[in-house]
């Protein structure tokens, strides 16, 4: 197989950019040990007088010991719900790691975080957890502690169709599935909430910590006049001996979690999807390098090739039509020993077959033709795909509409859309436009998606955003016989450079889970070929179908 080369200097610029890269992830590694610490020290030092294990605690004890966690949504919540003091990590943490060797998705509440109570956010993070259980057939652990509903926003999270009750629907239909689940509850369970635990396959709680119960001793007293305390409600005793609602009592958290590791000790095997793994080798050059070959600015050029040889191994690529539709770059590939078609972005200015210069991160009739192309042979061949997004959109201009650059690029968009071998997606530079389609945004369904640090998305860049809405603006005074001052547009051109730096910045993606996690590049490859390695667990692949395509 043909071996990619390298020809990046070690020289200032290589440099400049590594060191830039480095300065951005010491900025996001205090931030992430400030969300580690949920609700901050005092309150985890509370817990831990109750005799409770902190929720990042109980997750390091119940993973086997040295074993990776591939935690998702850290950045969820991030910078909303001022009014009420934020919500760090949105009060739930989730992830994927190894029990005695088996993958498993865990979710556990911080009860450090307004004591564990639900944001809007909330739900659509345990929701999302939940769809990886299931796309990936993974069994699920949940640790609850939780006071329920954060009921200033109850119009938020109660009704809608992918709202709280969605995630009992849930519960049924991953039970109906096979998918094994198993609930601990290690403090308050409080309303609906006590029907996730309920709903799982097993469920145990702690003893002197965990409580069950759809009505609190509070509520029960204002509605019918009893007087009872929370632990004669709903406490351990009460639900294993008396209503028998929970399974078995534990001591305390540490008992309760080799309770959980033990049951999943016993799990049988499950077919696998049999995408195909040989012996590992290693990139020709360190994936550390990459820091070095992507820009400090989102709008510079740079080889995309340098970064797919820094994730692949041993430089084997294989490409598909190396000579066509050079702004998409495709081929076969392994990495860490799983087969794998790459579908990447090229940021260099490039020459079509006709001998014009093509921009770089844009589109163009034959690239998008060649991508749909290369996805469907991926389908047919049961290899997983890998999007590396750095994409502005789709080319415009006359001569790209009259050539039917929207023909072709439903093209591509069909392909992805229904595409059925596990999709991975990583935002590396720019996601903009229809070019977030077309390279499998959030939207088509990315059995997993993340984003380097210096990731934005948007409809468009900031720069062609404010220029476009200048021109309606003025297009708008001038029919009131109106016009602006050279001072004015300069105002409004910075407030909405303002507006989109902060609402294209990853951590407002990240915040809202329109990403799973932002991701060091350098784990590019530890990342994909576990995300292969979950993907594997399901073995039911639909066939492939594209339906209809204008030719």
């Amino acid at each position: 197989m043909p071996k990619l080369k390298s020809a990046v200097k070690k020289d200032s610029l290589f440099h400049k950019r590594e060191e830039n890269y480095k300065e951005l992830l010491k900025k996001f590694a205090v931030l992430k040990n400030e969300i580690h610490a949920g609700g901050g020290k005092k309150a985890i030092e509370k817990l831990h007088s109750k005799n409770k294990l902190h929720c990042r605690e109980r997750i390091d004890l119940l993973i086997d010991r040295d074993s990776y966690f591939m935690e998702l949504g850290l950045y969820t919540g991030y910078g909303m719900y001022k009014e009420y003091g934020g919500a760090p990590s949105s009060g739930t943490i989730f992830g994927i790691g190894k029990i005695h060797g088996r993958n498993c998705v865990i979710v556990a509440n911080d009860a450090t975080v307004k004591a564990g109570a639900w944001f809007p956010i909330t739900c659509k993070k345990n929701l999302r957890a939940q769809e990886i259980s299931i796309e990936n057939k993974l069994p699920i652990i949940y640790l609850v502690d939780s006071a329920g509903v954060f009921l200033p926003m109850q119009d938020e999270i109660f009704p809608d169709k992918e709202h709280f009750g969605r995630i009992f629907r849930n519960n049924a239909v991953m039970s109906s599935m096979g998918i094994p689940q198993i609930a601990a509850i290690m403090g308050p369970c409080v309303a609906g909430g006590a029907y996730l635990p309920i709903m799982s396959d097993e469920a145990l709680i702690v003893e002197g910590t965990g409580s069950i119960f759809l009505a609190g001793s509070h509520l029960v007293k204002a509605a019918i006049g009893e007087k009872i305390d929370n632990e004669s409600l709903g406490g351990a005793t009460v639900t294993t001996e008396i209503s028998g609602i929970t399974d078995e009592k534990m001591a305390d958290d540490k008992e309760c979690i080799e309770k959980i590791r033990e049951l999943v000790s016993k799990f049988g095997d499950t077919p696998k999807a049999g995408f195909d793994r040989i012996e590992i080798k290693k990139p020709n050059h360190p994936e550390k390098e990459i820091y070095g070959v992507l820009p400090e600015d989102n709008s510079m050029q740079y080889d995309v090739y340098e970064l797919i040889g820094r994730i692949i191994d041993d430089g084997d690529f294989d490409e598909y039509k190396p000579e066509y539709g050079k702004t998409i770059i495709t081929g076969y590939a392994r990495i860490e020993g799983w087969a794998v078609g790459i579908v990447a972005n090229q940021r260099n200015v490039v020459k079509s077959k006709s001998g014009e210069m093509q921009f770089g991160g844009v589109i163009y009739s034959d690239s998008a033709d060649k991508a749909a192309r290369f996805i469907m042979n991926c389908n047919q061949r049961k290899i997983p795909l890998l999007f590396l997004q750095d994409v502005t959109g789709f080319m415009v201009g006359s001569r790209s509409e009259h050539g039917g650059i929207i023909k072709d690029g439903a093209k591509m968009v069909n392909a992805v859309a229904n595409s059925t071998v596990p999709k991975i997606t990583i935002i590396t530079g720019n996601s903009y436009g229809a070019g977030n389609y077309a390279m499998c945004g959030k939207a088509y369904d990315p059995r997993f998606i993340f984003a380097y640090p210096k990731a934005k998305i948007a409809v468009m860049g900031g720069a062609q955003a404010s220029n476009v809405l200048l021109d309606i603006k003025i297009g708008q005074l001038k029919k009131e016989g109106k016009e602006l001052k050279e001072e004015e547009k300069k105002k409004f051109l910075e407030e909405i450079h303002k507006r989109y730096d902060e609402q294209t910045n990853v951590l407002y993606a990240a915040s809202r889970l329109w990403v799973d996690e932002i991701i060091d590049p350098r784990d590019t490859r530890k990342i994909v070929s576990y995300c292969i390695e979950l993907a594997n667990n399901n073995p039911d692949i639909k066939k492939f179908n594209v339906g209809v395509i204008q030719t």
